[in-house]
């Protein structure tokens, strides 16, 4: 809980953050290539471990399309790997959630089953204000 002389952080923005609002999106259309993509360039400008780990996570369910189940077996543990030490929330985004749904995957993998892909979301509440990446021009 904020004390009343804490500030909220400011609205994030910037390149990072463009981003992963454009991933988010396509993310939950399905294009999970296409979303892996676009954090890329961000990636590969600040090697973010998270952005590294949201990629992994959505280049398992492109895996998932291909019915490759080695390849979502891989890409999720890498992608829980990474993702972990940002958990519960980082950048917007519910970590916590997300490394849930890798779960969920894993254990649907076991089954025999297809696993189904979340809804993310992306919550400026979620975000503290002073993760390096959104200072990281990309």
């Amino acid at each position: 809980m904020r004390g009343e002389s804490e500030k909220p952080a400011p609205a994030p923005s910037g390149p990072v953050w463009e981003a992963l609002q454009t991933f988010v999106r396509r993310f939950n259309r399905g294009e999970f290539w296409e979303s892996h993509e676009v954090l890329e360039i961000p990636w590969r400008v600040g090697h973010s471990d998270f952005l590294q780990g949201m990629i992994l996570f959505a280049s398992a369910f492109v895996h998932v399309q291909r019915g490759n189940v080695h390849g979502i077996e891989a890409q999720l543990a890498k992608a829980t790997d990474r993702l972990r030490p940002y958990a519960p929330a980082y950048l917007g985004v519910d970590v916590a959630a997300v490394l849930r749904a890798a779960d969920e995957a894993r254990q649907s993998v076991t089954r025999g089953d297809p696993p189904v892909p979340p809804a993310l979301d992306l919550a400026r509440s979620r975000v503290r204000g002073d993760e390096p990446e959104l200072s990281t021009a990309g």
